[in-house]
């Protein structure tokens, strides 16, 4: 048990991934034997991996510093607005595009702010989604180990690919857009910059997914190829908005603050002697 644990602590990213992957992929074998009728992708595997990894590594110190990063929820009121708002600007932005280009009025207009508020609701305690799923794993285990020894950028980059191609069997098996890839590759970057600027705050990055997935539900309203030309239009909107953070906040590419690095399972300023 020793010799395995002092491994596990060298090699927490690592195991995170694997056990993240696992998790999530456990059905994919089984489908593939034609043992079960259809692939079940389990978006808990990120939450999941970093609970069995933190509970192996690093014990109650490291789910405190954890648990820290999850309600860390000081921050200024204006990053409260971009993780709620932004991506109902983004899909603004694209079904106003799209409709410009010739797509008939999406769907979504005709939802009622009690019916997107519902959804917000929803999706803020169901660990089987997105948001509960992935945002404890990887921004708040994850992205802090990552940028122990890489810059934002580059630790962007890494968790950006990762987090794409965990996604997927959901192409493969559940009808998600092919493009979908690379716009959860790009969005990564807009989790990384906002995780920063709020001092490693995964609450913030928490609302933003949440938002995001509220917002984008059923191709933004469109269908057919008009859903499809949104997807890329999207795509473009979310790269524009990258690129505008790294334009303007180049600082915040350069490093991440302290409170957003851990080495080992622990925040830089707080590591136990």
């Amino acid at each position: 048990m020793g010799s395995s644990s002092g491994w596990l602590k060298h090699h927490r990213l690592l195991a995170f991934f694997v056990l993240t992957y696992a998790i999530s992929w456990a059905s994919w074998p089984a489908y593939a034997s034609g043992l079960i009728p259809r692939m079940e992708f389990l978006p808990i595997g990120p939450l999941a991996a970093a609970l069995i990894v933190i509970a192996l590594a690093d014990g109650r110190p490291g789910f405190r510093a954890w648990g820290r990063r999850l309600i860390r929820w000081r921050v200024g009121w204006v990053w409260y607005a971009v993780a709620l708002l932004l991506p109902a600007i983004l899909v603004t932005a694209t079904g106003l595009i799209n409709v410009a280009l010739g797509a008939s009025a999406p769907g979504l207009a005709q939802l009622t702010w009690s019916g997107l508020l519902t959804v917000f609701a929803v999706r803020l305690v169901n660990p089987l989604d997105g948001p509960l799923g992935e945002e404890p794993g990887f921004r708040g285990y994850a992205l802090p180990l990552l940028q122990a020894s890489r810059t934002p950028l580059l630790s962007a980059v890494i968790l950006g690919v990762l987090v794409a191609l965990w996604h997927l069997p959901l192409v493969l098996f559940a009808g998600l857009s092919l493009i979908g890839l690379p716009t959860t590759f790009a969005i990564t970057f807009l989790y990384v910059w906002l995780f920063n600027r709020t001092g490693g705050s995964v609450l913030l990055t928490f609302l933003f997914h949440n938002s995001q997935g509220t917002f984008t539900m059923g191709s933004f309203g469109f269908t057919g190829a008009d859903a499809s030309r949104a997807e890329l239009i999207y795509l473009v909107a979310v790269v524009v908005a990258v690129l505008a953070t790294m334009v303007l906040d180049r600082r915040a590419w350069r490093g991440a603050p302290r409170q957003a690095i851990a080495v080992g399972g622990y925040p830089l300023s707080r590591r136990p002697l």
